[in-house]
């Protein structure tokens, strides 16, 4: 039996009286890609954010490669994991190039100005871009040139794992499309396993192997993608089909 890359049993989080995470029970295989499905608020970005270390879990165990996450697992996970930012995260005073080759210039993988440039236009590349991008700022580019930068920064490693985080937040529908098929992609050719959170369904659709629905701090439901239009969940059926009635309590 395959152990999982990424597990997480009976993971809770609570912000002073606010319970987000109640006992998150997940497991993310070795090359697959997980979506996380859940409307706003519902803590998908608290369960990533325990995952990799931003936030402190109160409860329940994160392991990876069937192992706890402690702080030497956590540091040697951190060196090969990408993560493609909801607003995209780019740091404005650094040119494009030097915002994908971040690593390669100020953390601990430090290569020569030279190899980083080409490395970086190298992962532009893939992601659509020229190498008459990499010397411009992000004030310069569109919505879909930032995001398209975003995603070849958290490749730029060739990372094991990869997190997204809305990939398509803000963008329309064509642009949106572009970064989807892109990110499927990437994450077939490197063969890395990818957790995605969004609340977009064709997002979904596109980029999942497996599918997990987050409510009320639990995983109320997981299965193949192709099952999301079948299965009987309430929450599921509610929340793919935009329903106004069902478990999920909606303002009326």
């Amino acid at each position: 039996m395959t152990t999982a890359r990424i597990s997480l049993r009976g993971v809770t989080k609570a912000f002073g009286a606010k319970r987000v995470l109640r006992g998150v029970d997940l497991d993310i295989q070795p090359g697959e890609s997980c979506v996380i499905i859940g409307g706003s608020g519902t803590g998908k970005s608290v369960m990533l954010k325990c995952i990799i270390g931003l936030v402190r879990h109160d409860g329940g165990q994160i392991l990876i490669d069937g192992q706890p996450m402690d702080a030497r697992r956590r540091e040697a996970f951190l060196r090969h994991f990408g993560m493609l930012f909801q607003g995209g995260a780019l740091f404005d005073s650094l040119t494009v190039w030097e915002n994908v080759a971040f690593r390669f210039l100020r953390g601990a993988e430090r290569l020569p100005r030279a190899r980083a440039r080409a490395l970086a236009v190298e992962k532009l590349a893939r992601v659509g871009l020229d190498a008459a991008t990499a010397d411009l700022y992000p004030a310069e580019l569109s919505g879909g040139m930032q995001k398209r930068v975003g995603l070849a920064r958290a490749i730029a490693t060739d990372p094991q794992v990869i997190f997204f985080d809305e990939p398509t937040t803000g963008l329309d529908p064509i642009m949106a499309d572009v970064i989807n098929r892109l990110i499927r992609e990437i994450v077939v050719e490197m063969g890395a396993t990818a957790m995605t959170i969004t609340h977009d369904m064709t997002s979904v659709r596109r980029i999942a192997d497996r599918v997990a629905m987050l409510h009320d701090g639990v995983i109320q439901w997981t299965g193949p993608v192709d099952e999301i239009d079948r299965t009987d969940n309430p929450y599921v059926h509610q929340f793919v089909n935009g329903l106004p009635e069902g478990p999920i309590a909606t303002l009326r």
